[in-house]
């Protein structure tokens, strides 16, 4: 994402030709489908921490299904998306290069604890309950939306609306536990239960609903925009945006190098003008910026 100048003395045919084929090699043998990151082109501003757990490289947990925030581009087997560009951003600042670790988000807390991976860049909200465990650096601002038919055909705006009927979600989010709470409200006041159905994989929670499986799907408001915009005509946003609160890049308690150094990085992308070109490039809007 960023370039620097340099100045380059003329070398002799030979150099560039010897050069261009061992670049070949290094790149026929350096395939790696499982990671993504980048080399850092830019002299580091900010000093790497001291507790990376593999020196040179930020290993970042992440859970890539949840396309546009963070997923695996199936046209260049990599992962993509927002979170992943930020990593990318965040790490080429403190002169190393980020490594995307996939994993399931019902396990990705104890995996950070368990030292799998020194970050969790995976759309994390910040809550009171998450603070209480880990420290956050927060990045983006959210909410929880319903994605529903187009027309909306049993007008549902809100989970208040949704007593009685099959709704989908990602299994461990935020709107799983707020459909929990919902269908208990439903229940007392004499209504049916929200039936869930959880699955791991947001695309396949938008595919329950593509199908007529549900009636409605729970996640957060980028998501429901994002497939909402790909399927012109297919879906619609039911209701308004709730539960505004900011994704947080999630740090082990007492990781005070970290913590400082992800806060340091941040800052500077924030201040050259970084961080404003990510939020242009996946369309999102000035309200969503921290």
């Amino acid at each position: 994402m960023h370039t620097s100048t340099r100045t380059v003395r003329r070398l002799p045919a030979l150099y560039f030709l010897v050069a261009a084929l061992f670049s070949l090699i290094l790149a026929a043998c350096g395939s790696d489908n499982s990671s993504t990151g980048s080399t850092p082109s830019t002299v580091a501003t900010i000093a790497p921490p001291t507790t990376l757990l593999q020196s040179g490289q930020l290993l970042v947990g992440s859970d890539t299904t949840y396309t546009p925030m963070e997923y695996l581009d199936a046209k260049t087997n990599n992962f993509a998306g927002f979170d992943v560009d930020l990593a990318a951003a965040l790490a080429q600042r403190m002169g190393i290069k980020s490594t995307i670790q996939k994993t399931s988000f019902d396990t990705i807390f104890d995996d950070l604890n368990n030292k799998r991976f020194d970050i969790v860049m995976s759309s994390v909200t910040v809550n009171d309950k998450r603070s209480k465990k880990f420290d956050f650096v927060p990045y983006f601002s959210a909410g929880e939306s319903l994605l529903v038919k187009t027309g909306n055909p049993k007008n549902l705006k809100s989970t208040a609306d949704l007593c009685g009927l099959n709704v989908g979600v990602q299994t461990g989010t935020v709107e799983q536990q707020d459909l929990d709470a919902a269908s208990k409200d439903c229940q007392q006041k004499g209504k049916g239960e929200i039936k869930q159905t959880i699955l791991d994989d947001q695309t396949a929670v938008i595919d329950l609903l593509a199908t007529g499986r549900v009636d409605a799907t729970y996640q957060d408001s980028p998501v429901t925009d994002y497939y909402n915009k790909i399927n012109p005509g297919r879906f619609v946003v039911g209701g308004s945006v709730v539960n505004s609160a900011p994704y947080g890049i999630t740090i082990r308690k007492g990781d005070t190098a970290m913590l400082d150094a992800v806060k340091a990085a941040f800052k500077s992308l924030k201040d050259d003008g970084s961080y404003d070109k990510l939020f242009t490039k996946w369309g999102f809007t000035p309200s969503q910026k921290i």
